[in-house]
């Protein structure tokens, strides 16, 4: 007997999107048979992060939305995760290693739990981050 497809969620921002979204998306969909992503819109991620993205939503979504590994791409907009497994009941959360043993990926294991999802956690690219391109340019613009 064949076994359930396994649907695998990653939420993100994708701001400035660069090879630490690539690999997180190429990883997540070789641990899951289809693989959705969820891209926080602009307000989410301001009230979450404390600033607004670059690249506006509709932007980012399309940009989600084109790359080879993503079967779907869809409308994230709560920290609280279990908001979008109602609507797409994933079977596997992916998030960067930098949650693992930490307050928030603790709370997203608890929440997973109760809706019967499971948490991997995949390895972080350190070298490049939003955070990082966002400094950058930040310091050029200041420089201006």
């Amino acid at each position: 007997m064949a076994s359930e497809p396994v649907i695998g969620y990653v939420p993100g921002v994708f701001d400035l999107f660069h090879i630490g979204h690539l690999n997180i998306l190429k990883r997540a969909r070789a641990q899951c048979d289809h693989l959705i992503a969820g891209v926080v819109i602009d307000d989410a991620v301001e009230k979450m992060k404390g600033y607004r993205p670059i690249v506006p939503f509709e932007e980012r979504l399309e940009i989600v939305r084109s790359i080879t590994y993503v079967d779907a791409a869809v409308t994230d907009t709560s920290r609280d995760k279990r908001v979008v497994w109602a609507e797409h009941r994933f079977d596997v959360i992916f998030k960067g290693s930098d949650w693992r043993d930490t307050d928030k990926g603790r709370l997203l294991e608890k929440e997973m739990a109760e809706v019967g999802a499971s948490v991997i956690y995949l390895p972080y690219t350190q070298h490049t981050s939003s955070t990082m391109l966002r400094d950058v340019l930040t310091r050029l613009v200041q420089s201006l």
